[in-house]
């Protein structure tokens, strides 16, 4: 980010912990342009206008989920996003990484099942959301994964078909 660029982590709140808190105090913690932020997962409390470049890697599926065991209610995407697109500054730059699933699977109950989301729900949420399709990349696809498994089944951990996609927010 350059000597005068700053980092700032997103962390949900629901997976923040003590022992997660001082693992970031020892490690990007100790650099002076690198900050933490913490907040609800489906409220994250991002400065308006902040970023030029976020990355969402492997993580926007879980939009779409829920976990009373974990304290994630059912959120609603659309408001998700719009936080986001609040963050970024004109002309910002959203990447997406995420384990893909079959096409024309309800997100809801795929996240569920296999935590992993159609690459098409993703971009026609980030288009209603505002941003700008500019590019995607095939550098992690895996055509050997039939998108049947869950991401955490340990024989297809690591080795998930993903998609990137990369985002923009108009100048306007």
């Amino acid at each position: 980010v350059g000597p005068r660029g700053h980092v700032t982590v997103w962390a949900p709140a629901q997976f923040m912990n003590e022992e997660r808190k001082a693992s970031f105090a020892a490690g990007a913690g100790r650099l002076r342009n690198v900050s933490l932020v913490v907040s609800p997962f489906e409220a994250p409390e991002l400065p308006a206008s902040s970023f030029d470049l976020m990355l969402i890697n492997l993580d926007y599926h879980d939009v779409y989920w829920e976990s009373a065991e974990r304290g994630i209610p059912r959120m609603q995407p659309d408001a998700w996003l719009a936080r986001v697109h609040a963050a970024m500054k004109p002309g910002g730059i959203v990447g997406v990484v995420d384990h893909a699933a079959a096409a024309e699977t309800n997100p809801r109950e795929t996240v569920e099942k296999l935590h992993r989301i159609d690459p098409a729900v993703v971009r026609a949420d980030f288009e209603r959301a505002g941003f700008v399709l500019e590019g995607t990349s095939d550098l992690l696809a895996n055509p050997a994964d039939d998108h049947s498994r869950n991401v955490f089944d340990k024989d297809v951990r690591g080795k998930t078909d993903r998609f990137i996609m990369k985002f923009r927010k108009p100048r306007r």
